[in-house]
This record gives structure tokens, sequence and C-alpha cells, in this order.
């Protein structure tokens, strides 16, 4: 097996990027990166610790981060699993990255910067929903933005009718394998839906 292992092995294989893919990058969020940020639901959040990556999936009801200034994205912390894995490594490595999606659009943007995690109590308030406010905002202060090559969502048909998936395993048959039967099953999936809808926010 032939690997690479320099990066003037790595740009002598690939070449030199076009201009577009270079002009496209802005230290700050300009309208036009504002306008797709804020049509967003969902995101993927990249982060990094001692222990390793981790990309987490981030959505909401109407836009899943808020533009506070050209230079900087509020992102709230929803209920969850409670493993805070992200946040975690936040708090020992600012390095950052979201990840945004439009449903129906190929084109996706990418935010990179350094984060914090506010618990700041009139924060916390303004991202209330139905009453519950988030436990904390993640803060991310932007370094660059851009939005990356489509092709890849393009390729996945992201947005075409949805796949048969009646032959995968269930999250209840995920946790029943992990734990020899003792957590998960069918009781698991069938009081999920419900439970998720009653702790959403």
């Amino acid at each position: 097996m032939s690997v690479i292992r320099t990066i003037e092995e790595l740009e002598a294989h690939y070449g030199q990027p076009k201009a577009p893919s270079l002009v496209k990058v802005a230290d700050h969020i300009t309208p036009q990166y504002r306008a797709w940020i804020e049509a967003s639901p969902f995101c993927a959040l990249a982060t990094t610790g001692p222990e390793g990556l981790d990309c987490s999936p981030r959505g909401d009801r109407g836009a899943v981060v808020t533009v506070l200034d050209p230079k900087t994205l509020a992102l709230p912390d929803r209920r969850g699993n409670n493993r805070i894995d992200s946040l975690r490594n936040i708090v020992r490595n600012p390095e950052t990255s979201l990840m945004f999606l439009v449903p129906g659009s190929d084109t996706v943007i990418r935010v990179n910067g350094q984060a914090e995690i506010s618990v700041d109590e009139a924060l916390k308030t303004r991202f209330s929903v139905d009453g519950k406010a988030p436990r904390s905002i993640i803060v991310l202060h932007v370094r660059e933005v851009y939005f990356q090559c489509a092709r890849a969502v393009m390729r996945a048909g992201l947005w075409n009718p949805p796949a048969d998936i009646a032959h995968l395993p269930t999250p209840g048959d995920i946790l029943a394998a992990q734990t020899n039967g003792d957590v998960g099953g069918r009781a698991y999936d069938e009081a999920w839906p419900d439970r998720a809808q009653k702790t959403m926010w």
C-alpha cells in the first residue's frame, strides 16, 4: 500500500486549488453567509480534546445558531444525553468547527473558530423555548467562514426521497446488543418518541 506522509507529497498528488476555493473564505460573517446560517436548522459541531475528536449533531426550531455580530455566533446547548463530550472538549481546547446544512440545498457552510461556554443568565434567557432556557450557550468567535464543495451532498442524494431503513437495527436493538438485553429493546424504541417530545427543550 502506498501512503502519503508529507504535505509536499499531498500537494503534488492533488495539485493546487483553483481561485474560487480560496477567495470564498471570509474572516467574519458576511451578509451573504449570514443569510445561509440563519436559514439552517441543523449543524454538526466538531471539537477535539485529549481523548480525540468529537462530532455532535445540533438542531433547533428555526435557526440552530444565532449571529450575535459578524465575529460571534451563539449555539444554545439544548437537552441531550448529558454526555457533554463537546463541552468537555471546548473547555480544554477551544478550537471548534460548525458545518451548516439547509434542507433541500446542496450548499454547505463551514465556520471555524474558538469557542467558549457561557452560562450568562441573560444570554440563556434570550434562547428560551416554551419557557425553558438551555443549560449553556456555546459562543463561537469566528476565524473563518466559507462554503464547501457541494459534490458530497449531491453524490449522497441527501434530500432525495428517504431510503428503506426498516432493515436497520434500531437504537433499542443497539442498546440491547451492547448490554446483553439489560437495557434497550422494543420497550425503549416504543417509549422514545413520547419521551423525546416531552423533553425536547
